[in-house]
């Protein structure tokens, strides 16, 4: 096996499978450091725009740090055509494709992505970054992956809100099929990776990344039930200063989680459990993160309200990202409660709004705020933030909703303009 040596020499490639956030950081990253890569993608435009060097969120861009048009010329190349990848015969392929659809755990896109890896490549090693249901390289890949190759289960803990934790820096586990491999993946892996930890095998890897999701997703919802249990009270208050103590972190009620990881993780362990009523913990977090949106959503309708302006879509800040973002299922409870509802959000033109939400996007922000009774402030991207005082001017509102504690510092504002201001997780603020 001389799978390093061939990629530190360039007599071979490696492939990554899948361009999105974590596939295309994999590529630069790796391309970076001097060794052949190609990237491969069901999307024809993402390719097409890729192999231009254009990357479609800006955040991100400012996440990796550096341009990919540099490496474009020498490294680092994009393809949707299998025979293309059949004639780079890359040694090693990392995969970085969706396992899930719709709020559930998916294999289908995995092991159409093994197949085609089997068709294009003789032997190899295959390193798999996205994240799986426990139980899954025993399955399936063991059964799909010829004996000519081996793998290993590395998955991505990046934070692409963060350009301090990148693939280079944040720590990273991995595990392999056979423990001959891993000398191997270690170098592979060391290339880019400056934190490494080896699990004892490739099992025990692909359980740490819905595991360690999972206790995140029980504390998101602890925080919510908590102040729900306690609706008289300041429980964002108690939960800050709770967050005080040395081992335990804060989370502070809201809409809940979205995106790929933390509302799927417990999906991803309770798929994979063999005793499965033993979860009931899990079952309990997913109805909680489920509903309190839906929860909001009719504390608002209490309020009388006929028209509401949403700021905000994606589920986290400054990232273009709206699966399974809090947001859709809250603005569709509005619509069929017949209220009027209009969102901004800086990073989704008009028709990607309505393609989401079934909504029109503000056309004139944040000056045709004015024109709302409610205002619903969900995510606090930074270009929100910087339009801060602009926002507060244009208010004629009788309700302000704050997700995120952004304009608690308001407070006396809101007073003079006679504004119900509303903070998650505050006395009654459902």
């Amino acid at each position: 096996m001389k799978y390093y040596k061939n990629i530190k020499n360039k007599s071979k490639s490696i492939c990554v499978w899948g361009c999105g956030y974590i596939g295309l950081s994999t590529l630069a990253y790796f391309a970076k450091k001097n060794v052949r890569a190609i990237g491969y993608d069901v999307n024809k435009k993402v390719v097409n725009d890729l192999k231009k060097g254009k990357i479609k969120n800006d955040d991100f861009k400012k996440w990796l740090g550096f341009s990919i048009k540099k490496l474009i010329k020498n490294n680092l190349k994009f393809t949707n055509n299998l025979e293309v990848i059949k004639k780079e015969n890359p040694e090693i392929h990392f995969v970085c494709i969706p396992t899930e659809k719709n709020g559930l755990p998916l294999n289908k896109i995995l092991i159409q992505t093994i197949k085609s890896i089997m068709k294009t490549s003789s032997n190899g090693l295959i390193i798999i970054e996205s994240t799986l249901t426990p139980g899954t390289s025993d399955k399936f890949l063991s059964k799909l992956i010829s004996s000519n190759f081996n793998f290993a289960v590395a998955p991505r803990r990046d934070w692409f809100v963060d350009n301090s934790k990148t693939l280079e820096h944040m720590d990273r586990i991995y595990g392999c099929n056979t423990s001959k491999i891993e000398p191997e993946v270690f170098k592979i892996l060391s290339i880019v990776c400056k934190k490494l930890h080896k699990a004892s095998n490739h099992k025990v890897a692909e359980m740490v990344k819905s595991f360690e999701n999972a206790y995140r997703h029980v504390d998101i919802a602890l925080a919510n039930q908590l102040s729900v249990a306690y609706p008289n009270d300041n429980i964002r208050e108690v939960l800050r200063l709770v967050g005080t103590k040395w081992n335990i972190g804060t989370f502070y009620p809201g809409f809940g989680s979205g995106g790929y990881c933390i509302p799927l993780s417990s999906q991803y362990v309770l798929r994979g459990a063999k005793i499965k009523k033993k979860l009931s913990i899990l079952k309990n977090t997913i109805e909680i993160d489920k509903n309190i949106n839906l929860m909001i959503a009719k504390s608002i309708v209490k309020e009388k309200v006929k028209k509401i302006a949403v700021l905000g879509l994606s589920y986290k800040a400054d990232l273009k990202v709206s699966t399974l973002s809090p947001i859709i299922d809250f603005c569709k409870y509005l619509k069929q409660k017949k209220l009027k509802i209009e969102l901004f959000d800086p990073y989704y033109n008009n028709q990607e709004t309505k393609n989401i939400v079934n909504c029109n996007k503000i056309k004139t922000f944040p000056n045709g705020l004015s024109k709302y009774d409610c205002v619903v402030f969900a995510v606090d991207h930074k270009y929100f933030l910087e339009k801060k005082k602009q926002i507060l001017n244009s208010l004629n509102c009788k309700l302000f909703f704050d997700n995120t504690g952004f304009f608690k510092q308001n407070l006396n504002y809101f007073k003079k303009k006679g504004i119900n201001y509303k903070l998650a997780g505050s006395e009654n603020w459902l």
